[in-house]
């Protein structure tokens, strides 16, 4: 069973995602806010983390490189997720070290094939 880790600070949109995730077979690991996240990735060692981007503290893009610099973690793959997307927000999370981009509200169908693409492939780390 593939591990996830969602950051996300929204308490309807975590327990929304959570649950579809789990009904595909997935087991879900939650945190509200990126210290948690950093500090659940390191214990936990999920095959993937869904990182909202505007988390309370460190925003999802700095959480990601924190991550992503982190010899530990750099490796595990990182889905950002977003419901204020702007032109430039896919190249913000790129370049702030997310594997991919997706947007909410949540399209599950669209999210599962980014999730599988990933798992598949690994990080671009």
């Amino acid at each position: 069973m593939n591990k996830i880790l969602l950051i996300e600070d929204n308490e309807l949109n975590r327990d929304m995602l959570s649950r579809r995730l789990r009904k595909r077979g997935f087991e879900v690991i939650t945190a509200v806010d990126g210290e948690t996240g950093i500090a659940l990735a390191q214990t936990e060692a999920p095959a993937i983390i869904l990182m909202d981007v505007s988390l309370p503290g460190i925003d999802g893009w700095e959480t990601t490189r924190r991550l992503k610099s982190a010899a530990q973690t750099s490796r595990i793959p990182v889905l950002a997720l977003t419901a204020y997307v702007t032109a430039g927000d896919r190249e913000t999370a790129l370049a702030a070290g997310c594997d991919d981009f997706d947007i909410k509200p949540i399209e599950l169908p669209r999210l599962l094939g980014k999730i599988a693409a990933l798992l598949a492939h690994g990080s671009r780390a």
